[in-house]
């Protein structure tokens, strides 16, 4: 019998038991050249942050904030090795030009210099920012950010997703948002948080179980599936206006994974059958996926849009298989494992991560190539580790563990290592799901 290992765990047969048994505005101005210096497997890029010049006393309060929030949120990434600035590293001689000693820059190792200063005025923060190529004294980019007092978070992100982009010539993190689902109010709620954790926010509130969380690419629309019905119901809402469709149909809903800002594909037992569907932004249908005897769910598609991962049945114990959305062609992806489930698809379209139960019992999570090779083991020996999803640079993956009691979230690199928790509290926090716009 199909036993299902889908999001909830310890309810490890959950999704199988429901569907058989039921910022701120910123203004630019900027010059420079935009250029990727990072490689694609090549060591962390040796960064000196320099320490922001400010004039003022409220003003220098505002430049050190700034300087832990650019810190923290480049550490965040494990792109950099943060060195600290030389003494000497810049010369005030002529206060008009301020001089870069680029020579002390490479003594200590740095490939990139970024650095720069704060003003205010009438309640408005202005952050100007160079930054340079250590080793040839090269203008890489000036640029500044303009935003309220209370916004410095986004006016010092806006500049680490430049730099990111400048140096990696990849989409960062900064300004994307985690949905997930915590028990925080008594309920299982699905809440959002910065892609670091701050800013917890709660988004539903019926009192009852949401499960399952998942934002539209362009981050309007968040579907998800509760149970206040008194089902499983797949609810799909406009975060900006408010407006909430549901799919009224028999049976049960289970499983959302956006294919793109107007379809969302959900798991549906609409004639006794548990198959794949694809649901307008308003609630109706648009066409049936998967058309076989077998329990299909957990959709996840490439970025582009013309291929599913799902997990199926089909061929025995629970697998992860790809299908073509034109031609309907199916292919397995995997073979070892006892239970493979929760695939979710890189946003650089080449690998999918899923959840493994191993046959010894342990819950981990995988990574493999679209075409089945490259299988790479990122858990192990820590707990139970379920439910990953990507970051929108592909560099990092969140996930859920039990690793230290309680389900918790947790990030680590997309290659494995650098794991640590995301978030504080006593609350559970499960199925985490990564926004991939900023």
């Amino acid at each position: 019998m199909f036993q299902l290992f889908n999001r909830v765990v310890p309810s490890i047969f959950f999704a199988f038991f429901c569907l058989v048994i039921l910022p701120l505005n910123l203004s630019a101005a900027e010059t420079g050249e935009y250029i990727a210096i990072r490689k694609e497997g090549s060591g962390n890029i040796a960064l000196v942050l320099d320490k922001l010049d400010a004039n003022g006393t409220k003003e220098s309060r505002f430049a050190q904030s700034l300087d832990t929030i650019m810190y923290d949120g480049l550490d965040f990434t494990k792109l950099f090795a943060l060195i600290s600035p030389p003494l000497n590293v810049r010369d005030y001689s002529d206060k008009k030009n301020v001089v870069i000693n680029f020579g002390a820059l490479t003594s200590v190792g740095a490939e990139v210099y970024a650095g720069g200063s704060l003003t205010r005025k009438s309640g408005m923060i202005n952050l100007d920012m160079k930054v340079y190529d250590a080793s040839g004294s090269k203008l890489l980019l000036s640029k500044t950010y303009t935003g309220r007092e209370e916004g410095l978070r986004s006016i010092g992100h806006a500049f680490c997703a430049d730099l990111v982009e400048l140096l990696t010539g990849k989409k960062s993190v900064f300004g994307s948002k985690i949905v997930f689902v915590s028990n925080k109010n008594g309920f299982k709620e699905v809440y959002e948080c910065d892609f670091d954790g701050y800013g917890v926010q709660q988004l539903t509130n019926a009192k009852s179980i949401a499960m399952n969380p998942a934002i539209s690419p362009d981050g309007r629309s968040l579907a998800y599936i509760s149970f206040a019905p008194g089902r499983p119901t797949l609810y799909i809402r406009d975060l900006a206006g408010g407006t909430i469709a549901s799919v009224g149909k028999s049976g049960v809903s289970i499983d959302p994974g956006w294919r793109n800002n107007s379809e969302v594909a959900a798991t549906l037992s609409l004639d006794g059958n548990q198959a794949i569907y694809l649901v307008k932004t308003d609630g109706s249908l648009s066409k049936r996926v998967t058309n076989n005897k077998s329990i299909d769910i957990s959709p996840a598609f490439s970025p582009d849009g013309t291929r599913m991962a799902f997990v199926s049945s089909r061929n025995g114990l629970p697998q992860i298989f790809i299908q073509d959305i034109q031609s309907g062609l199916v292919k397995r992806l995997t073979f070892s494992g006892r239970y493979n489930t929760q695939p979710s698809w890189s946003p650089l379209g080449d690998k999918i991560a899923y959840t493994t139960w191993e046959k010894n019992g342990e819950i981990n999570i995988f990574v493999i190539n679209t075409d089945g090779s490259g299988l790479l083991q990122l858990t192990q020996n820590n707990g139970e580790n379920k439910s990953p999803s990507w970051s929108p640079d592909g560099e990092m993956i969140v996930y859920t563990s039990n690793r230290q009691g309680k389900e918790k979230m947790y990030v680590m690199s997309s290659k494995g290592g650098n794991e640590r928790l995301l978030l504080q509290g006593d609350d559970l926090q499960t199925q985490p799901s990564w926004s991939l716009f900023r």
